[in-house]
């Protein structure tokens, strides 16, 4: 394929990022980097400084072939704020429009654009040919998520009164026709997943979407200090933020009680002080906190499996492909994206409520064959169906096909 300047924009990017949208960005920028493409990535480091409670982790030198723009302004909580209201770039309008001058570039991928940008991003692009990727569900969606009430999942619209709940003032721009016409102004959009393409249309979405997955790197390094288990007992592993819609609590019940494994919990989150709470009775459940992405490994491999007990509509679950990497199966709620990873991996099953989670725990303590047989099935597939060298080329191939979006 020929060589593509790129540029990617996106609100978080590492360090300056909560989760999975930010790395799955950085990935997918060094995977065309090591292609040979030539990347540039535009972040708003004024939205993590508003939204996150802790400082950034320090920034990482991104290899030859990426260049890191990074957009502060003096006032991040009102830069932030009217972007999140009027729905377009304001203090960096400037800034972003030069880039893209300056840039000569031959693609355009759009990320979640939310503070960065918002939908007035979208045309900015001009004749240059675009892509949006929805790692989220911002497109119907001004809590990005479909939780309901930060309550339930979302299954019809009460989109003002939700954003009251989430204390956010309501994005008026979502009923108008504005933002359908900055909607055209983007060539292609991604689905990560088959299920959340048809969420995006149940909800409304307008236009047609590909579906192109997230992924890992080819290689799982493992260190020989991983032979030794984190846990002097047999263990189940969750990881992930300690909020509620992750529906910790259902995997935390399941492990009440006497029985033959742990739960060990990684993670941080406003909802985990009451999950502490929630478990103070249960022996065998373990907080551990928050642990660096290379520690994680350890605790993976030596899993009889990785419980995703998320209640809502996840877009994907890198969770669940990263259980895979390292043989380990995985326990996954019947909602969203995992019954679509699971029914094309074999690498685990599912549950839809605590006491089936409890059946399925009993079940793979007891049997050491039936999880070595998920977890080879999920091993084969993340190498087949959710690395880099699986997934780039379809990015790659999808640029090929672009044409002005206008």
């Amino acid at each position: 394929m020929t060589a593509r300047r790129v540029c990617f924009f996106t609100t978080f990017y590492p360090p300056y990022n909560f989760g999975g949208d930010g790395i799955a960005v950085q990935r997918l920028a060094r995977g065309l980097a090591a292609r040979g493409h030539d990347i540039t990535v535009v972040h708003d480091a004024d939205a993590f400084t508003v939204l996150s409670p802790r400082e950034a982790d320090p920034v990482v030198v991104e290899p030859s072939g990426i260049r890191v723009i990074t957009l502060r302004s003096h006032v991040p909580t009102i830069s932030s704020l009217l972007t999140q209201q009027l729905g377009r770039p304001i203090l960096n309008a400037r800034r972003l429009r030069e880039t893209i001058a300056r840039g000569r570039f031959d693609v355009i991928v759009f990320n979640n654009t939310s503070l960065v940008g918002g939908p007035g991003l979208l045309a900015y692009a001009g004749d240059i040919p675009s892509i949006y990727i929805a790692h989220e569900h911002w497109l119907v969606c001004p809590t990005h998520v479909l939780w309901r009430h930060n309550r339930e999942a979302c299954d019809h619209r009460e989109c003002f009164t939700c954003q009251l709940r989430y204390r956010r003032p309501p994005q008026l721009w979502r009923n108008t026709a504005w933002f359908n016409r900055q909607l055209e102004c983007v060539t292609r959009f991604v689905a990560l997943s088959e299920f959340s393409r048809t969420k995006h249309r149940e909800m409304g979405f307008p236009r047609e979407m590909d579906v192109l997955p997230l992924f890992l790197p080819d290689v799982v390094e493992e260190s020989p200090s991983y032979d030794v288990s984190p846990h002097v007992r047999p263990y189940f592993l969750f990881v992930g933020r300690l909020e509620r819609i992750k529906g910790v609590e259902d995997a935390v019940d399941a492990f009440a009680g006497d029985g033959p494994a742990d739960l060990l919990v990684i993670g941080r989150g406003s909802h985990a002080a009451e999950l502490r709470a929630r478990a103070a009775g249960y022996h065998r459940v373990h907080f551990l906190g928050y642990r660096p992405s290379d520690q994680l490994a350890r605790y993976y491999r030596h899993a009889i499996a990785s419980v995703a007990s998320s209640r809502g509509y996840e877009t994907f679950g890198f969770t669940l492909i990263e259980s895979f990497s390292h043989g380990t199966p995985v326990l996954a709620r019947r909602i969203g994206s995992f019954p679509e990873l699971i029914e094309q991996s074999g690498g685990g099953r599912l549950f839809d409520t605590s006491d089936g989670l409890r059946q399925l725990v009993a079940e793979l303590a007891a049997s050491p064959d039936m999880r070595r047989e998920l977890g080879e099935r999920g091993r084969e597939s993340r190498v087949r169906r959710w690395s880099e060298t699986a997934v780039v080329p379809q990015y790659e191939a999808l640029m090929e096909q672009l044409k002005p979006s206008r």
